[in-house]
């Protein structure tokens, strides 16, 4: 809030205007989507609606009138033109919006985007394990969850929305080790009371393979997030190497490109350690994007850490022409 409340004095002053145009900052600001759409009503996890329609494409035309909009295979040049002011556009996971709703926007305004899907909700769909926490949460009758020894104390769940319940019960599930998840969430669904959602609540919740091909034939870059987006840096070495070589795979079978551009599960600085790095090398990865906040500056570059700032519903118009004009303050 104190971001938003920042950016929307910093744009109505004209002070953001002035620096734009002077044009300050050089580096590249990475956004980061998930969803596009409108999270009311729905039972499932609301942070990951990243912006409406109106709100995406207004995002796009900033964009592309005020940025040098790149793409994947641009970055191995990028340090060669260090004065530029550059802008990339990735969604993450997969969701069937991104090809019903961003993909049409996406072309009407002549961006080109990379989309980061885990293989395994394309090749199986179910829902994803934020998606199920926050979906046994918002259909729970019971006031209070208690789940010891998962948890400390007890969570109320009774507060509009449940929004700070589905918080509480998505961090416990990103602390622990690989081998402890799947008895987290039977807990979590005994506990609510909603028990496991079963596999009819992925239909038409992701996108299919023909989609992607139509992305790629679109102009659109697919990379990897894993087969099923676990926190990889709480996995043995070997399930690092599965999740990550699976991912690679098939991706090159289905759409015929090797995968050298992934975004890692999660994201922030402990979602991944240096036994990623080296699958990831291993697969012939050449860029990997994470995901807490900030831009790369061409005398700080990490190809295996190109940081995104994450685009919410949040994130009002003032706020997102402020990134792209001052992101050392606002991104």
């Amino acid at each position: 809030m104190k971001k938003a409340i920042a950016a929307s004095v910093f744009d109505r002053t004209g002070l953001r205007r002035l620096l734009h145009g002077i044009g300050r900052w050089r580096g590249l600001v990475v956004l980061n989507y998930h969803r596009i759409g409108q999270a009311a009503g729905a039972p499932y996890d609301h942070g990951l609606w990243s912006a409406s329609e109106e709100a995406f494409s207004a995002q796009m035309r900033f964009l592309r009138r005020h940025t040098d909009l790149i793409e994947p295979v641009d970055l191995a040049q990028l340090r060669d033109r260090p004065r530029g002011r550059y802008a990339m556009v990735t969604f993450d996971d997969g969701y069937r919006d991104n090809y019903e709703a961003a993909l049409p926007i996406l072309r009407h305004e002549g961006v080109r985007a990379t989309f980061f899907v885990a293989t395994g909700f394309i090749d199986r769909p179910s829902l994803p394990w934020w998606d199920e926490i926050a979906w046994m949460v918002r259909t729970s009758r019971k006031p209070h969850l208690d789940l010891r020894p998962w948890l400390e104390a007890q969570v109320a769940i009774d507060e509009p929305g449940r929004e700070r319940a589905v918080r509480t019960l998505l961090r416990a599930y990103k602390a622990l080790p690989d081998d402890r998840l799947a008895d987290y969430l039977d807990a979590v669904g005994a506990a609510t009371g909603s028990g496991r959602a079963g596999p009819g609540h992925a239909d038409r919740f992701w996108m299919t393979w023909d989609m992607l091909r139509g992305m790629r034939d679109a102009g659109m870059t697919i990379g990897g997030h894993t087969v099923s987006h676990p926190v990889l840096a709480n996995m043995s070495t070997a399930r690092q190497r599965e999740e990550i070589l699976q991912c690679g795979r098939r991706l090159a079978e289905e759409l015929g490109r090797p995968m050298d551009c992934f975004s890692y599960p999660v994201g922030n600085p402990a979602a991944f350690d240096e036994r990623t790095r080296e699958v990831l090398a291993e697969a012939g990865v050449r860029w990997a994007f994470s995901y807490y906040g900030g831009c790369r500056r061409f005398d700080d570059w990490d190809p295996y850490d190109i940081r995104r700032v994450a685009v919410e519903t949040e994130t009002t118009g003032p706020w997102f022409r402020s990134i792209m004009t001052l992101p050392s303050v606002f991104a």
